[in-house]
């Protein structure tokens, strides 16, 4: 499989990529975005882009791949819907609308926990209008992975300081459904982009079990 990923130099990206790079079963990445990773690999190739909006169809780096895992976005704290529209919706619209042949290619979008009901909250408008779209367009798959809590990858340098507190709390988490490790969170987009999964919505406990398919 190939791979394009963004968000890379973030903290699920990082993790993703890190997984993908150690899985056989990827072989190779394309990481896109405004800065390096900070990682170098063998498998791995990087395309420095300066504004996502302006990226045009046809671009030729992009060509070639199995599946895109679209890790980039931002929290909605202390943002404007305007701006976290920008982040969160307009550019991973552009960016799938610009795709050549998604007849052929998996799109993974990292969208996030929550409660999906409750609209009077900004972030979960924007969110999903972006999963309602994508799973409008004619992809071989289209997916918006929900993880909460995610323990790091094994040599992640990009970490938040809130993850540090988070991970004290994350066996009790995991035992309540809320908790997936890096590890989980990136097996499962190789999987779903390989075998596909009944539902375009994939929350904690779709990602582990997505995961441990890859070994059966």
């Amino acid at each position: 499989m190939k791979v394009i990923l963004t968000g890379a130099s973030g903290y699920v990206g990082e993790g993703v990529l890190l997984e993908c790079l150690s899985n056989d079963r990827v072989e190779k990445v394309l990481s896109v975005g405004r800065r390096p990773c900070g990682h170098t690999h063998p498998k791995l190739e990087e395309y420095i882009v300066g504004d996502f909006m302006e990226m045009v169809a046809g671009d030729p780096k992009l060509e070639g791949y199995d599946a895109v895992f679209f890790c980039a976005g931002i929290s909605s704290i202390g943002m404007s819907e305007e701006k976290y529209r920008i982040i969160s919706h307009d550019i991973p619209l552009h960016f799938a609308e610009i795709l050549p042949d998604k007849e052929n290619t998996a799109f993974i979008y990292v969208s996030g926990a929550g409660n999906y009901k409750s609209t009077t909250q900004m972030w979960v408008r924007v969110k999903k209008s972006t999963e309602d779209t994508l799973a409008a367009m004619p992809f071989k798959g289209e997916f918006n992975f929900r993880p909460a809590i995610m323990t790091w990858y094994k040599g992640q340098i990009h970490i938040q300081k809130i993850q540090y507190v988070f991970k004290a709390f994350y066996p009790l988490l995991r035992l309540c459904g809320s908790g997936n490790t890096m590890s989980e969170v990136g097996r499962a987009m190789i999987s779903a982009s390989e075998s596909g999964y009944p539902t375009h919505t994939v929350g904690v406990n779709d990602i582990i079990k997505l995961s441990r398919r890859l070994d059966q």
